[in-house]
């Protein structure tokens, strides 16, 4: 399978401005960047999946990127020699230093889709947190404050989330895989 291509300008000024969901489409645009500088995937060992901890400057400098776990040593070596060579990219969305894993497929079929952001405005659902773990006492729950860069306390235009025809039909795809459409009451 051929490399993706890179993103272009305009996918790079998105991701550069936006800030929800710890800037999903950077970390996003991001790793599409590096899977396309990686080269065509062949069908074999060389194949594989690396698990990367990345984390990036306020000035879209990458200050540290290690290798958690990998498939294979060609796609590893292949990896950090794309990040070593990463053009300058633009600063964060939010203006501070951006942490993320991230996993890249190096394989000879699709590995994957574009994210879907039509939910980013959505606030996070308040974690659970068991009130009688703390020293076996009880505490009183507080309320959730919104994190930073969460959208629940914030005006979130549609455009900001808009999504790509691609991404739309790649996500229903994997819903009819996951949830069996055209089943009926268990009969397909």
């Amino acid at each position: 399978m051929p490399a993706p291509p890179a993103p272009t300008a305009e996918e790079w000024k998105l991701a550069s401005t936006y800030t929800l969901k710890n800037s999903k489409r950077y970390r996003y645009t991001w790793a599409q960047q590096v899977r396309s500088m990686m080269g065509t995937a062949v069908e074999g060992p060389q194949q594989g999946m690396v698990r990367l901890h990345i984390e990036i400057a306020p000035d879209g400098r990458l200050a540290k990127a290690d290798v958690l776990w990998s498939t294979s040593e060609t796609a590893e070596k292949l990896a950090l020699q794309a990040i070593r060579s990463l053009p300058p990219l633009p600063p964060t969305p939010t203006g501070k230093p951006l942490v993320f894993d991230k996993t890249i497929a190096f394989m000879p079929y699709e590995t994957g889709w574009p994210p879907v952001y039509k939910y980013d405005c959505i606030p996070d659902p308040p974690s659970f947190h068991n009130r009688f773990a703390q020293n076996g006492a009880a505490t009183r729950a507080t309320p959730r404050e919104p994190a930073e860069g969460d959208a629940s306390g914030t005006d979130c235009s549609p455009d900001d989330t808009a999504d790509s025809i691609e991404a739309e039909e790649k996500d229903m795809q994997r819903q009819f895989k996951e949830w069996g459409a055209g089943r009926l009451n268990g009969v397909e």
